[in-house]
């Protein structure tokens, strides 16, 4: 049983290309080795860039769809399902738990490639419930953090929270000729990625939900705040014992971070 000195660890992963969800490469076996030094979760939450909605909601059937959601890929990527069971139940709980928003049990979603493509690498045998929260467009960064910090019960009880996006993304920067080439990024990307590890080291976490008063550095890396916001998921939930640990902490196709954060013993 978990206990308040031995809550069950976060996760920010940095979900990058979808053809990760199918590759043997250094990002998805990072993925694989961290979930077998982590306890045993009894269910995962995710909060993937990938689901934004008007309001907040979390999926709430028994079986959740494996969503396809990305295009110009190879076929075998289309493929792949993750059939995971859903639970209802944490949902239900996650409506009675979130005073800061009214929440939204969801029967359409399912999980989407921020959330599959990195938990069928640490969880290849689909036996963990997962249910996904979403991101509401409308809420503020502050709005984010706050709503976040409610999920904390849930570290308590054995739930892996997973926040899956991108600290540094952005698509129309992409340098696809050099997608071959290991741990290219602009000078932007590495200075952003650099600041925002030196404000989570620091627990300065006002300065990252300030991200847009950062300068320029950071308006490059986050020209949009979807594949920031579940960073800000996954900080709010960190207790002052907890520990930081990076992994994948590269840059890739110059203006792309993967860097992942542990939050809490493992």
């Amino acid at each position: 049983m978990m206990t308040d000195s031995n809550l069950m660890p976060v996760l920010f992963l940095g979900h990058g290309s979808p053809m990760n969800a199918i590759e043997d490469n250094e990002f998805s076996r990072g993925w694989a080795a961290i979930s077998h030094s982590l306890p045993d979760p009894k269910a995962i939450l995710c909060i993937s860039a990938h689901w934004e909605t008007r309001g907040t909601q979390v999926t709430a059937m028994e079986i959740p769809r494996t969503i396809h959601d990305f295009g110009g890929f190879p076929p075998q990527l289309y493929e792949v399902q993750y059939p995971a069971p859903g639970s209802p139940e944490l949902a239900k709980e996650t409506v009675a738990t979130i005073t800061a928003a009214e929440v939204v049990l969801d029967q359409q979603w399912g999980l989407d490639h921020g959330c599959w493509s990195v938990i069928r690498h640490m969880y290849p045998n689909a036996d963990i419930p997962v249910i996904q929260m979403s991101l509401d467009h409308y809420r503020s960064p502050l709005q984010h953090y706050e709503l976040a910090k409610e999920l904390s019960v849930f570290r308590k009880k054995g739930v892996l929270i997973i926040g899956s996006g991108n600290m540094v993304h952005n698509l129309g920067m992409v340098a696809w000729d050099r997608m071959n080439e290991p741990e290219f990024g602009y000078d932007w990307a590495l200075e952003a990625g650099s600041i925002m590890k030196k404000y989570i080291l620091s627990d300065d976490h006002r300065q990252l939900i300030n991200y847009r008063e950062q300068g320029e550095a950071f308006r490059m890396a986050v020209p949009t705040p979807e594949h920031y916001l579940p960073l800000l998921y996954a900080l709010a939930l960190k207790g002052k014992n907890d520990t930081i640990s990076f992994l994948n902490d590269k840059a890739v196709m110059g203006s792309l971070t993967m860097t992942s954060i542990v939050i809490g013993k493992y």
